[in-house]
């Protein structure tokens, strides 16, 4: 039997937690709550959550600024993170992308369309969890671990950059269309837009500070073998 996935619910509105709660247990998740983002971060790493549903807006500490904590945290880098917001903008939505999150969901809560994308990005997750360690050069990436080094000193990568970089050396010297890397490391329900793509590989390329990764200008990009 499969264990149950864990599910951590951030949100300073009573009402909206306990909406999310009731229609999750029924599914089957184990629930936990957080009402401000310094009680998200501290249960987040207490609980271990596989997913954490985050308001944007909450007292004490930003959903945002919580992300970024989540995301550095060691053992909270298989995490999935669901932005809530009453903000309906594109900027905010990019933002929250770059800083990490999974996906992105616009109050009014939809609790049918919230438990669509929660099983999509945990099916993602399960699929993408490997033990294949993939080494080149003086960069060594385990999947399994979301560790990645250079030159035997570990670099602190956010999860999008991790799992970016983890498909691009999947397959040395393939050039990844933009459309594709767009499917495959955000899916298909969440729309960013190329620069997204390219903020990634630009923070990347400044962790690593190796020359791996190409650009095929119009195109795409891959990986490059021993460099």
């Amino acid at each position: 039997m499969a264990p149950v996935k864990k599910i951590l619910i951030a949100d300073d509105e009573a009402d909206i937690v306990e909406i999310i709660r009731f229609n999750l247990e029924a599914q089957g998740f184990q629930i936990e709550s957080a009402s401000n983002g310094i009680e998200a971060v501290e249960k987040a790493k207490k609980h271990l959550p596989d997913l954490i549903i985050l308001d944007i807006m909450m007292p004490l500490m930003n959903g945002m600024d919580a992300c970024v904590e989540i995301r550095n945290h060691e053992n909270l880098r298989h995490s999935m993170v669901i932005f809530l917001t009453a903000k309906n903008d594109e900027l905010t939505e990019v933002q929250a992308l770059e800083l990490g999150a999974d996906d992105f969901l616009s109050k009014p809560i939809r609790p049918k369309v919230l438990a669509s994308k929660i099983h999509s990005l945990l099916r993602r997750s399960s699929s993408d969890e490997t033990s294949q360690a993939l080494e080149t050069a003086d960069l060594r990436i385990n999947r399994e671990r979301f560790t990645v080094q250079v030159g035997g000193k570990e670099i602190m990568l956010a999860k999008k950059e991790f799992e970016l970089l983890a498909l691009l050396a999947s397959k040395p010297g393939k050039v990844f269309l933009r459309n594709e890397i767009l499917s495959q490391i955000w899916g298909t329900e969440v729309i960013v837009g190329d620069r997204t793509i390219d903020v990634h590989i630009r923070k990347i390329r400044q962790k690593l500070d190796l020359d791996c990764i190409t650009t095929v200008k119009g195109v795409g990009y891959k990986f490059n073998p021993g460099t």
